[in-house]
């Protein structure tokens, strides 16, 4: 059966490792194909982009050259500097065909851009603009408010206005360029892109949660094999000591000089029932591990007076203090002592906490258990000055099966079911417990069980 266990034991540290490199391959070729494909989709997005921005533009500068023909506003002149009412320049300006920038207002260009933007899908698109012309005297540039060339972040295109070759205009129109900046064209795509993100990066997240439950699940497995047979074993210690003695106290029994000794005879067969009642204790500890586990635990809860429970329990481990050479200190302080709980359970709670000091001591035992009482609740304070325990044995002391390593003392016994045990009774009680302890000074267990005021009676 060892044999067995060691086996299965090798084989499972062997193939864990391998178990994890291959799970941890597979999510970081994911992410990263995941990651590729997403930066693919950015680049073909941000040219396809760019390509409607560019259409829109054609198609709106073609129908602004188109209008050039006809003569612009005067006001499009007022506004000039140093054109005065009659002027000499003025009138040679009139002379000349007028440029985009003459004909049209800003208004009236956004609102072209506006709507070739809209006829490509772009329909919210936010952009500024200039059109800047080379005339004789001058050059006319028409702009939007907000109009900046920066190249860092922003897409800049650039339309030049061409009279078609042949045309009466094609050599006295001045030249000239409309230039159009889309803000941040990459944070436009990537908003256009949210929801293949969102649902990208949310099956990302899905499949590392997959990783992280299934590498939880082989650690927890892992960790519960090596707990089953730590239980098994001591399962086995446990029931074979107390077998033996029973054996060898039966064995006695049938000796001739014995049975004519009544006072061996009673010696012998008390050894037989105090170890009966040991494996009883065993097994009832077996059975209430079973229950915890199936959460079945049906308290039957009355009115207890919690000092009197106390000094009860304390006086049955009087020859165990005795064996230690130690003793018990009292301070039963709260004024409110009454609580609401089960009387076989709340009795094992701290039946249990006593017997873990006693357990894991030397000699000169002092244990020191006080109470006290707020609004709510009553305290309950189990100090011992024993062995102590490790940051790694506080943080796991209530797991079920867990087992503190206890140096050399060699005669510690039991399943690890205890403190799980109280733990499980305490959150039954509607109370809480915390453990303080250090390594080589003692322990210290405090409850906080709440109060049953509206039944305080004599």
């Amino acid at each position: 059966m060892k044999e067995a266990q060691k086996l299965y034991q090798l084989q499972l540290r062997r193939i864990f490792p391998v178990i994890i490199v291959l799970i941890s391959l597979s999510l970081i070729g994911t992410i990263y194909v995941q990651y590729s494909w997403l930066e693919t989709m950015l680049m073909d997005k941000q040219e396809e982009f760019k390509w409607k921005v560019i259409r829109g533009i054609d198609e709106a500068g073609k129908q602004m050259a188109d209008q050039k023909g006809t003569l612009p506003s005067l006001k499009a002149y007022r506004t000039k500097p140093g054109f005065n009412w009659p002027s000499e320049q003025f009138q040679m300006e009139l002379m000349k065909p007028p440029t985009i920038a003459q004909k049209f207002t800003e208004f009236e260009v956004a609102e072209r851009l506006h709507k070739a933007f809209s006829n490509q899908g772009l329909g919210n698109l936010k952009f500024e603009f200039s059109i800047t012309s080379n005339v004789s005297l001058l050059s006319f540039e028409l702009r939007s408010r907000n109009f900046t060339p920066d190249t860092s972040k922003n897409l800049v295109l650039f339309y030049a206005f061409q009279q078609p070759s042949g045309s009466d205009l094609e050599n006295l129109v001045p030249e000239e360029v409309m230039t159009v900046v889309v803000p941040d064209i990459r944070r436009l795509v990537l908003k256009q892109m949210r929801w293949m993100i969102i649902g990208s990066v949310f099956f990302t997240l899905i499949i590392i949660t997959a990783f992280y439950v299934t590498v939880y699940a082989l650690l927890r497995q892992k960790k519960l094999s090596e707990i089953k047979n730590d239980f098994i074993n001591n399962m086995t210690h446990e029931f074979k000591t107390p077998l033996a003695t029973i054996s060898l106290a039966v064995d006695a029994l049938r000796n001739d000089k014995v049975v004519q000794d009544r006072q061996k005879m009673d010696y012998f067969s008390g050894i037989i029932k105090e170890e009966n009642k040991r494996m009883n204790k065993h097994v009832e500890t077996i059975l209430q591990a079973a229950v915890m586990d199936r959460q079945e635990i049906q308290l039957n809860k009355q009115p207890l007076h919690v000092h009197s429970l106390i000094e009860d329990i304390v006086d049955n481990y009087a020859l165990q203090l005795d064996e230690k050479n130690g003793g018990a200190e009292l301070s039963l302080n709260a004024s409110e002592d009454l609580v609401e709980g089960d009387p076989v359970h709340f009795r094992n709670l701290i039946s249990n906490l006593i017997d873990n000091a006693v357990k894991y001591s030397k000699d000169n035992l002092l244990l020191k258990i006080s109470t006290n009482s707020t609004g709510k609740n009553l305290t309950i304070r189990v100090e011992d000055n024993g062995i102590g325990m490790s940051k790694e044995t506080v943080r796991r002391i209530f797991e079920k099966f867990y087992r503190a390593h206890t140096g050399n003392i060699h005669n510690v016994k039991g399943f690890g079911l205890g403190l799980s045990y109280v733990k499980t009774i305490v959150d039954a009680h509607q109370g809480r417990i915390k453990v303080e302890s250090t390594l080589g000074k003692g322990s210290v267990f405090t409850l906080e069980i709440p109060l049953l005021h509206e039944k305080v009676t004599a």
